[in-house]
């Protein structure tokens, strides 16, 4: 199975190293040096990590073959993709790769269908699941532990307490003024 664990940024500097986009919780296992990825496009790829560095904050590849700024620019946007075995968990037991989330189905702890994970989007503050409703419609559940309460991969379901107007239009609404 193939997992997107980066996306190349900027050029940095003169000797070809580039900035670097994480999208893996497990950056030293999959950007190492000598690790080998696919790239998006393929065109480009594959490619080896010679070396990896974090400056300011940010990570910085330098992979073989690629020595000036030119060929580091030319890298821009590539994607860096990881074969992973699809047996594989994350480390910690509250990780999850997306493709083990897709296709979940979505219940309350009362055990009311809400729908189907269909998508994952990684923002920068969380991770939203966007569940299809029954109906067709769609729904974005906030992945944090207050909200998606279990993740039960054997009954390929994630229980949910959402808060009122999450699923529902019986929003609760709060006011500081004083009801006439």
């Amino acid at each position: 199975m193939q997992l997107v664990v980066a996306r190349i940024g900027r050029a940095h500097g003169i000797k070809g190293e580039v900035t670097v986009e994480v999208r893996t919780d497990e950056p030293e296992l999959r950007l190492a040096p000598g690790a080998v990825l696919a790239t998006d496009p393929a065109t480009t790829g594959p490619l080896t990590i010679e070396t990896g560095r974090v400056h300011s904050g940010r990570l910085l590849l330098r992979f073989e073959g690629v020595s000036d700024r030119s060929g580091a620019e030319a890298l821009r946007n590539t994607l860096l993709i990881a074969e992973v075995d699809p047996e594989e968990r994350p480390e910690d037991d509250d990780e999850y790769y997306d493709h083990q989330l897709i296709d979940l189905d979505v219940v309350t702890a009362d055990g009311t269908q809400v729908g189907r994970i269909t998508e994952i989007s990684h923002l920068p503050s969380q991770d939203l699941f966007i569940v299809e409703r029954p109906d067709g419609g769609e729904v974005l559940i906030p992945f944090v532990e207050e909200i998606v309460t279990e993740i039960d991969l054997e009954e390929q379901r994630a229980v949910i307490t959402p808060p009122p107007g999450l699923i529902d239009d019986r929003a609760e609404i709060a006011s500081s003024r004083e009801e006439p």
